[in-house]
């Protein structure tokens, strides 16, 4: 198929039918980047590994992915879309399956890494096959479909993931993969098109190499590095001088070769290049506000697992319900409007989750979290209608590869940074807080709370240190959201910077046809 065929308005034979199959590969791969989270403690001991270890699962993981995200679009074209594409939801579903089978902790990593490996492609090649088959007026439908898998996948993830180690046990975790994996094979074999490989582009090892190591080490470095005491660690110097040296001779590269893998003028789009920096803030929001709930939840607010998933839940509906209307919404309105109202009720949310404390009403906090969602539904969607609607046809593989990079990117470093923000006003203000805690302090003169808190005793001293620690975290999480807030003031800059596209202004009543 080609891109000119819907871009035209011709109808691509079976549109409805590769539709579901690549929203299925496409939330397959999404769950699997947060759906083993909640099973480590488990995998721990199923593979006899220590707390420290049995992270490799996820870091092996993302890893892999993180590297070979880059080159899908220049794999896509030299040996065509579809037969990648295949190679890809094959080789993860194969993945999944002797990950689920795993007996040792070496094979599970070797297995995770070939599962982030071939899970790469996913996304990049779902997201430009959605936009080719469907004309302008369209896309905005259509970018609403495909992005519940990419949205729903990393909220939903932790839900399922507990649901089925208690259930069945961690190793279902990897085998849901099974099915979904068959059935979007079989049914991108049959009714995807063959495309034309263009054998005129060759690929740029030294770019990609440069890249790799780059990307590798700065997602080993943020992973490591609340562990390792960042640097203060040997470890962690050297994986972030590695880290700039690759990115520092990729970008040479990039601007100096004749035929680097990312091809240059990608960059002069405004639109585009915008929503390249956009889709890092959608990356750090996305992934820090979930990384931040689910502790918050269980630690502070006293939530079982399962509870704590299922009070974050109305998240992903949110998130489901702003990505229908936006999708419908985007055609007929400029969808830079969409997005700052996105921004607007995300940044409400976040300010509004800065005076939360432990006893909040479950309502509220619901309440909350559902709007964050309906935020991220409203700006994800119109996003991907701009960034991408007057950059050339032939470049959307390498687009979409760049913006799955970035927002994984963006994922890593907001959640390393809100933790590593958490754990030092953590340790801030409990010093803050234990130095008002004085025999001339009043309360402490109180005659039930100084039985309670006796410092004196070993027992009311551990009871005061946990106090102190627990009104620590709150505000420390409270510091977290507030620089969260701060951070949808650039992005609502962004925003500004962009051009409406031209499928979004004023068009004739048969544009708007559903979607078939």
């Amino acid at each position: 198929m080609s891109a000119s065929t819907a871009s035209a308005g011709g109808v691509v034979p079976n549109r409805s039918l590769i539709t579901v199959c690549a929203m299925a590969a496409t939330l397959m791969q999404a769950l699997d980047g947060t759906i083993a989270n909640v099973a480590l403690p488990y995998m721990q001991g199923g593979l006899s590994a220590t707390a420290d270890q049995v992270t490799w699962v996820l870091t092996s993981y993302i890893v892999a992915a993180a590297i070979l995200t880059s080159p899908v679009g220049a794999l896509a074209a030299r040996y065509g879309r579809k037969r990648i594409f295949l190679i890809s939801v094959g080789g993860f579903t194969a993945a999944s399956v002797l990950c689920g089978a795993a007996q040792s902790l070496e094979q599970m990593v070797v297995f995770r890494l070939l599962q982030g490996a071939f899970g790469a492609a996913l996304v990049p090649l779902s997201q430009s096959t959605m936009l080719d088959i469907y004309p302008p007026a369209q896309r905005g439908s259509a970018m609403a479909v495909w992005g519940m898998g990419v949205m729903l996948g990393p909220i939903l993830g932790p839900t399922l993931g507990g649901y089925l180690t208690e259930t069945y046990n961690w190793r279902w975790v990897f085998y849901v993969n099974l099915p979904v994996g068959l059935f979007a094979f079989a049914g991108l074999w049959v009714f995807l098109e063959d495309d034309r490989p263009g054998h005129g582009r060759s690929f740029d090892w030294f770019g990609f190499t440069a890249l790799s190591v780059g990307i590798g080490a700065l997602q080993l470095m943020l992973d490591r590095g609340q562990r390792e005491d960042w640097f203060t660690s040997t470890e962690i110097i050297i994986e972030a001088g590695v880290a700039l040296l690759g990115l520092w001779l990729f970008l040479v590269h990039l601007l100096t070769a004749e035929h680097p893998f990312i091809p240059p003028r990608i960059f002069k789009d405004r639109n585009f290049l915008s929503g390249f920096f956009m889709m890092f803030v959608v990356g750090v929001i996305l992934f820090s506000t979930s990384a931040l709930l689910a502790p918050y939840l269980q630690t502070l607010g006293g939530y079982p697992v399962f509870d704590a998933g299922l009070v974050m839940a109305p998240r992903g509906a949110g998130t489901m319900a702003a990505m229908m209307v936006a999708g419908r919404l985007a055609s007929r309105v400029d969808p830079r409007k969409l997005m700052m109202f996105g921004v607007g009720v995300i940044a409400w949310s976040l300010w509004d989750m800065t005076a939360w404390t432990p006893d909040l009403d479950t309502h509220h906090l619901m309440f909350t979290t559902a709007m964050q969602g309906f935020g991220l539904g409203f700006v994800f969607i119109p996003l991907q209608l701009i960034a991408f609607a007057t950059l050339a046809p032939e470049l959307r593989t390498d687009g979409t590869g760049l913006t799955s990079l970035v927002r994984n990117i963006g994922s890593a470093i907001g959640i390393s940074a809100t933790v590593a923000v958490l754990e030092h006003d953590t340790q801030v203000l409990h010093a803050e807080i234990s130095s008002l805690v004085t025999p001339l302090n009043r309360m402490m003169q109180m005659s039930g709370v100084s039985r309670l808190w006796d410092p004196n005793t070993p027992a009311g001293a551990a009871l005061l240190n946990a106090e102190v620690t627990r009104q620590a975290q709150i505000m420390a999480y409270a510091n977290d959201f507030h620089l969260l807030m701060l951070l949808c003031i650039p992005t609502a800059l962004l925003v500004l910077m962009m051009r409406r596209p031209a499928s979004s202004r004023p068009a004739p009543a048969e544009a708007h046809a559903a979607m078939d």
